[in-house]
């Protein structure tokens, strides 16, 4: 039979583990981790050429399947991040044309280009598909997605270690930043440009 004591240690520990922090919403940073096609907000990223693709990261190199997800990934700064359900048979259908070849390297299939996937290569000259897949998307977007993460990371931290009082203070700048960022999608895009107007007397007797 449980003391008062013990009752009271549960409910203190079940009260702790009520407040566990778990982490930023879904969604957080623009599509939350690192999988998916991401454009940020405005224009989302178009969707990428995965054939072309894969021939084009080929001329570089022989790679497997995973690889060339993560290549795609990293060029176009995690905008582009083919599936591999849309991935895999896009290379087995280049392989049935004949354009690649599949062997087995510890378990995983290492894809090449045939002499026919080469000639194949050269029609696409310097075109870059994974260029195409971000194409329009202003640079700024992927600064503004990027700097959410390292704002997640240390809000957690503070929320994990820090003393009431400095999650208390934590929690006054987080509110004071989304005040600021609201403020600054209040103002007209021609207020935040406008240069001030010469007065149209200066210079004049």
């Amino acid at each position: 039979m449980r003391t008062r004591n013990e009752k009271h240690q549960e409910g203190h520990a079940h009260g702790r583990e009520h407040r566990r922090w778990e982490g930023p919403p879904e969604g957080f940073g623009f599509g939350g981790g690192r999988r998916g096609r991401r454009g940020g907000p405005g224009r989302r990223a178009r969707r990428g050429d995965v054939r072309a693709a894969a021939i084009a990261l080929l001329t570089e190199r022989p790679m497997h399947g995973y690889e060339m997800i993560r290549e795609l990934e990293e060029r176009t700064d995690g905008v582009w991040r083919p599936s591999p359900g849309a991935v895999y048979p896009a290379l087995q259908l280049l392989e049935d044309q004949g354009l690649v070849t599949a062997d087995a390297e510890a378990g995983k299939r290492l894809f090449s280009l045939t002499d026919s996937g080469r000639d194949e290569a050269a029609k696409l000259g310097d075109r870059k598909p994974w260029d195409e897949a971000t194409a329009g998307i202003d640079p700024s977007q992927f600064k503004l997605r990027d700097a959410l993460g390292p704002i997640a990371i240390a809000a957690r931290q503070v929320a994990i270690d820090g003393t009431p009082a400095q999650q208390t203070a934590a929690a006054e700048v987080l509110a004071e930043t989304r005040r600021k960022l609201y403020s600054i999608l209040a103002e007209s895009p021609a207020d935040s440009s406008a240069e001030p107007a010469a007065d149209e007397g200066d210079g004049e007797s």
